[in-house]
């Protein structure tokens, strides 16, 4: 008897910007946005239904923050498909990290699994001069 299971293969994708126009470094506000593609290429779809996160900042600070799906929504990614969407974070700190977990389900089974999202960081532009 030969017992298979389908791991699921869900790539995550990060770009950072840091957003000059929404900060005040003098006042300790340093904001970035992030573009995160999550690619699914598992031969199912799967829907993404809770997100984790953990920020932690240069000065030690660290913040949690979890909640349903992302922007209000908790997308079905077909095989092969990519489902990307663009938030933004908050920091008194000039430079610190990111990273997470989603927490997904595939559709066909109702099977549940994570997917970690990969640390990440968050440099303001005179850190890099």
């Amino acid at each position: 008897m030969e017992t298979r299971c389908n791991q699921p293969l869900v790539i995550i994708s990060v770009n950072t910007f840091y957003q000059e126009k929404y900060s005040a470094p003098v006042e300790g506000k340093y904001v970035h946005a992030y573009r995160i593609t999550i690619e699914n290429k598992s031969d199912f779809p799967i829907r993404l239904l809770k997100r984790s996160w953990k920020i932690m900042e240069g000065n030690g600070l660290i913040k949690k923050v979890k909640g349903e799906g992302v922007l209000g929504q908790q997308p079905i990614i077909k095989p092969s498909g990519t489902f990307q969407y663009i938030s933004w974070s908050s920091m008194q700190n000039n430079f610190g990290k990111m990273e997470g977990v989603y927490f997904m389900v595939n559709t066909l089974t109702e099977e549940h699994f994570t997917v970690k999202i990969p640390s990440f960081l968050l440099i303001a532009p005179d850190l890099l001069n």
